[in-house]
């Protein structure tokens, strides 16, 4: 008997084993190469998520995207076996805490990954530090989730590593005056359409941040590093924070900033490595990886190595100093370890931190504006990806106010369904940094720009006020959309934003002929500024069906057409007056060169591709000296 419990003891444990004591592979045996002796493509680094999270209870890996190269976007997170089983319950109670105002513990401790592609090693760094998550800090992970996206632009990144993997010496070659250290235009650091990410977590114009900010919403972590990179002749950088911080940034924020670098520091002076705190990158501007967490009631932190493009595999500095991508991937691993473990010490400090911020109840401001729809529309969609909530007035009243426009407090009478957006919610100072009339600066000199008001970004008419305005999240008798009639003389389009734009380039697209006013015109009870469009049956005999093509296409851009019956004006030029200029669909050529600013350029291509929707040729600036060029209508030249 004795032997038979032996045996089944015995093989119960062997099965065990087999099951889940095989080793974990480390990142180097999965590679088949040294982690940081060559850089990672994106799809392999993903593969060893995917393998950890086959082979690990620690781990679960979900996607969240896709970039405009097709590449997936990752998000794993990482706790204990227990944890990650009840990961989707964790997460509505961690928000239902916030909700609620009552506790809550587990610390969600979120790092991002080589938001910037050249800043290559902190990808390499977010093999590393899964890996030894869960292989020797697994007493962090009891009562901390740890989110690690492992690469927030791998467009970018795969542009620089595809290149570097081309271009470099074997070995490699150490002197910056090389090929291999200094990257041909754009450069890997923005995303496919050449914007700088880190600059988008507010305005949400790319694929990459829309989709981010869905599960970071779905989160609200406690704690968010976004890891970087700088000059190689800057030593690393970690929090605190430089001056100026934005007013909202409560004193425990700024507190525990320094509780965070202190704990890095520890481990950095064990190691004797340099870095620095307190200087250049400061909490201010709210578009930032660190700071628009900062402004959701988390600690947002930036760390900075040194490396960026040119520093390859391994590069000589100014210090007469090797630097190389391990030492870059061990100094990233070091703070992000250290990061966690300040997570896992202090939950209840941090979730009581995260509770109070969030808290805005009491006497608030709140914000009231009108303008053109379609602004509106654009502004109430922000509003929406980011889970802030706005509200319709519900009659029409006189408030004590403060003007936008006029910058001064006066009275002002506002009609019912004026747009309300209130403060006093669960992400009201956020919407307090948004809508600031005037940013304080307590130090003039900051790292990017101070203004982002947005009723002045969207040319909107506001007003704030602190009396209590009385307000629905429904329209009140909200305007229903009809189908617009086949028997007119035309149909007419005010021109007021970009948006007009699309939806004119799908009337071109579709071959029926658009003519604009060069006046005012006054037809039918209404009149159309200059620039207004108009869409004359007449010479659009050759489209069948041409009320209901037009009736969709403004359905699908959210259009509001008005019919016309006479070609006849009250005022201004008559509908077949030569005052109405005919619009030819121009081909358009966006030049570049390796002087051309990459920002600027993929500004422009991002506006008629994503948002225009109307197409542009990418041509290079030795084109300008051919004959041929004559086949362009509009040439752009960006700075």
């Amino acid at each position: 008997m004795n032997k038979l419990k032996f045996y089944i003891s015995f093989a119960i444990l062997t099965a065990s084993i087999l099951s889940f004591g095989q080793k974990l592979k480390t990142p180097s045996e999965f590679l088949g190469y040294e982690l940081g002796s060559q850089f990672t493509r994106n799809h392999k680094v993903i593969d060893y998520f995917k393998y950890i999270a086959t082979n690990s209870e620690y781990i679960s890996l979900e996607t969240y995207g896709q970039t405009e190269e097709n590449r997936t976007l990752y998000l794993s997170y990482i706790s204990s076996p227990s944890n990650i089983k009840e990961i989707n319950t964790i997460r509505e109670n961690h928000l239902n805490s916030l909700k609620n105002n009552s506790d809550s513990d587990k610390s969600i401790v979120w790092l991002s990954f080589n938001v910037h592609g050249n800043e290559a090693s902190s990808t390499e760094a977010a093999m590393l530090t899964l890996y030894n998550l869960i292989t020797k800090h697994t007493s962090f992970l009891e009562n901390t989730i740890v989110i690690i996206d492992p690469c927030v632009n791998p467009d970018g990144r795969d542009r620089y590593v595809n290149w570097y993997k081309q271009v470099k010496s074997n070995p490699y070659n150490s002197s910056i005056l090389t090929r291999e250290h200094n990257e041909p235009w754009p450069g890997g650091r923005p995303n496919h359409y050449l914007f700088d990410l880190n600059r988008d977590w507010a305005w949400l114009t790319q694929i990459e941040s829309q989709q981010r900010i869905v599960k970071y919403q779905e989160w609200l972590p406690h704690i968010h590093v976004d890891f970087h990179e700088q000059g190689i002749n800057s030593p690393y950088y970690f929090a605190p924070a430089a001056i100026p911080y934005h007013e909202i940034i409560t004193p425990f924020q700024r507190e525990f900033q320094t509780e965070i670098g202190k704990n890095n520091a520890k481990y950095f002076d064990n190691e004797k490595w340099l870095y620095f705190t307190k200087e250049r990158f400061d909490l201010l501007y709210p578009s930032y990886g660190d700071t628009y967490p900062t402004y959701m009631g988390a600690i947002g932190m930036t760390y900075e190595q040194a490396g960026h493009g040119r520093a390859g595999l391994g590069v000589m500095n100014g210090s007469n100093t090797l630097l190389t991508l391990k030492d870059r991937i061990n100094h990233h691993y070091t703070s992000g370890i250290s990061t966690v473990e300040m997570g896992h010490l202090h939950q209840d400090r941090l979730h009581t931190s995260l509770k109070s911020f969030l808290s805005n109840t009491g006497k608030k401001t709140s914000y009231l504006i009108s303008g053109d729809d379609q602004k509106l529309q654009m502004l109430k969609d922000l509003l929406s990806k980011h889970k802030i909530e706005y509200e319709y007035s519900t009659s029409k009243s006189t408030y004590s106010v403060y003007s936008y426009t006029k910058q001064s407090k006066t009275q002002k009478s506002l009609p019912k369904n004026t747009l309300v957006i209130k403060e006093n919610q669960m992400r009201g100072k956020m919407v307090k940094v948004l809508f600031e009339k005037k940013t304080y600066v307590a130090d003039s000199l900051t790292y990017d720009i101070t203004a982002w008001n947005l009723p002045y970004a969207y040319g909107l008419e506001t007003f704030s006020t602190q009396e209590n305005v009385n307000s629905t999240k429904v329209k009140i008798n909200a305007e229903k959309t009809t189908n617009i009639s086949s028997d007119t003389y035309a149909y007419a389009l005010p021109w007021k934003s970009w948006k007009n734009g699309a939806f004119l380039s799908s009337l071109l697209f579709n071959d029926i002929r658009v003519r604009y006013t060069q006046e005012p015109i006054t037809t039918d009870g209404n009149t159309w500024d200059r620039g207004s469009l108009f869409i004359l049956t007449g010479e659009n005999s050759h489209i069948d069906n041409l009320a209901t093509l037009i009736d969709n296409l403004s359905k699908k851009h959210n259009q509001k057409i008005t019919s016309v019956s006479t070609g006849f004006s009250q005022k201004g030029p008559d509908l077949g007056s030569g005052k109405l200029n005919f619009i030819k669909a121009p081909k358009v050529g966006l030049v570049r060169g390796k002087n051309t600013s990459s920002l600027n350029y993929g500004e422009i291509w991002f506006f008629f591709e994503k948002q225009l929707q109307y197409p542009i040729s990418q041509i290079d600036e030795g084109i300008l000296s051919s004959p041929n060029i004559t086949n362009f209508d509009v040439l752009i030249l960006p700075s």
